[in-house]
């Protein structure tokens, strides 16, 4: 992935995490999937009052691609306070689609704050049923 690539990433997740709907954890979390087709598609987490149903914002950029019927990605930038990665469900379903990906967390509070993951790294052992 080329810079410029990167940087809309990055930025589509920063975007997004403004979006997020988390009024019980303050915990605003945004997610851009790159595409192998070249889209990127973002997703932010949603809370609810019941709070097993809150969606991370991993697994909503995830099913918003699957729904318009983007299966492959190349990378996926991830947008919150301290630069956290991914729950490990959202490894999980991440894992559905592609075992090795770029991860790129990003810190909110200071955007130039960057680290470089692969989700193979994240989640080793993955569940595969095949």
């Amino acid at each position: 992935m080329n810079d410029e690539t990167r940087s809309q990433l990055v930025t589509a997740a920063l975007e997004v995490q403004q979006k997020a709907y988390a009024k019980y954890s303050n915990f605003w979390v945004g997610a851009a999937l790159l595409t192998e087709s070249g889209k990127i598609i973002a997703g932010c987490n949603v809370e609810n009052a019941s709070y097993g149903l809150t969606i991370c914002a991993e697994r909503s950029a995830v099913f918003a691609a699957v729904g318009m019927g983007e299966t492959s990605f190349k990378a996926i930038a991830i947008a919150t306070a301290g630069g956290y990665p991914p729950c490990g469900a959202c490894r999980q379903v991440l894992a559905e689609f592609c075992g090795s990906l770029p991860v790129i967390l990003v810190n909110s509070d200071d955007p130039a704050d960057q680290q470089m993951h692969d989700l193979a790294q994240l989640l080793p052992g993955r569940f595969v049923l095949e």
